[in-house]
Order: structure tokens, then C-alpha cells, then sequence
């Protein structure tokens, strides 16, 4: 999965501050598990089924209609843009419901969120707890398809100008590591 910030000339912003840049995932890909080639998939949905069924069912380029592992690949891994890598095996969204994927304006981690089909916004499996409990219709939606598991964000493609936080160790290293950076 893969993450491009918007360009300077066209820049997007966020509903809730409009001087902060938007950063959304434009593309979603997957990796061939036999020529290590990355694909790009169409759609999220597609890309849900493909990760969920990642580990029973591993990616290969065969699958996607009129591809061989003989065809370039459909883009490469490099840093024009930011690297997202998934875990394997994320349950599929339940039908109705949003995952949804928030970069930290440091790149040092995404949050993952869902949105229930009345958009109210759904940070632990306690609150979807609640939600399916004082909600009789989604009674037959099961917590374990909910996983706030974050997709890992890749190092190497992080943007050079990106300001990075220290570790938060605890308060006596940080100030050693401070002292020892001057």
C-alpha cells in the first residue's frame, strides 16, 4: 500500500485544520509471492479480500487478469512516495462499515479507526462492543472482524523534510538523548 503526499502545487487539506496537508493512500498494491513483483489493485475492497485471505492464499500475479510473472511490474517499491506495508491476514471491513487509516504528522506510525454505516467514528474493540450492542441490526457482526492492527510505516521512503520525535523512552532518556544530540 502506498501513501503519496500531496504535490505543493495542488495541496489538499484536512477538514478539520485547513493549513494541515491531507495525506491519503492513492494506491493500493500487493506483492507477488512468487517474482516479488508489486501489483497495483484497483480498489480497496479488492485489496481487503486479497490481505485477508493473505496468509491461506498467497498473492500471485496470475490472479490478475492478463498478468505473468513475465510482465514488468506494475510500480516499484522506491521513496517518490510513502510505503505502507499491511500485516497479512486483517479481517475484511464488515459490510457498512470503514477502516480507516490516519498518518501521524511525524510518519512515525498510522491509527486505524472504523466508521460504523451511522458514521460515528470507532477508536477501540470496546467502543464496537457498545455500537453492536445498542445497535440490534448489526447484532450478527462479529468483533473479531475488526482489527486496529496499523499498516507499518516503511522507513527508507519517509520524506527527507519530515521532522521526527524521539522515542519515548521515558523522561530521563529522553533528555539524555537530547543532551547527547548537542
Amino acid at each position: 500500500m502506498a501513501l503519496k503526499e500531496q504535490s505543493p502545487a495542488t495541496p489538499k487539506t484536512s477538514r478539520k485544520n485547513p493549513r494541515v496537508a491531507a495525506r491519503s493512500i492513492d494506491t493500493y498494491t500487493v506483492q507477488c509471492n512468487k517474482c516479488s513483483k508489486w501489483r497495483v489493485i484497483s480498489t480497496e475492497e479488492e485489496y481487503e479480500e486479497i490481505r485477508s485471505k493473505m496468509k491461506e492464499s498467497p498473492y500471485v500475479c496470475d490472479r490478475k487478469l492478463g498478468i505473468s510473472w513475465d510482465d514488468p511490474a506494475d510500480i516499484e517499491y522506491n521513496a517518490t512516495r510513502t510505503w505502507l506495508i499491511d500485516r497479512p491476514s486483517i479481517p475484511k471491513t464488515p459490510q457498512g462499515f470503514k477502516r480507516s487509516l490516519v498518518l501521524r504528522r511525524d510518519f512515525s506510525r498510522m491509527d486505524a479507526y472504523y466508521f460504523t454505516p451511522t458514521g460515528k467514528k470507532l477508536r477501540t474493540h470496546n467502543e464496537i462492543a457498545a455500537f453492536i450492542e445498542t445497535n440490534p441490526k448489526y447484532q450478527d457482526v462479529k468483533l473479531s472482524a475488526f482489527n486496529f492492527t496499523p499498516p507499518k510505516v516503511m522507513e527508507d521512503t519517509i520524506p527527507e523534510h519530515v521532522v521526527r520525535k524521539i522515542p519515548s523512552i521515558g523522561k530521563s532518556n529522553k533528555k539524555k538523548a537530547l543532551k547527547d544530540s548537542t
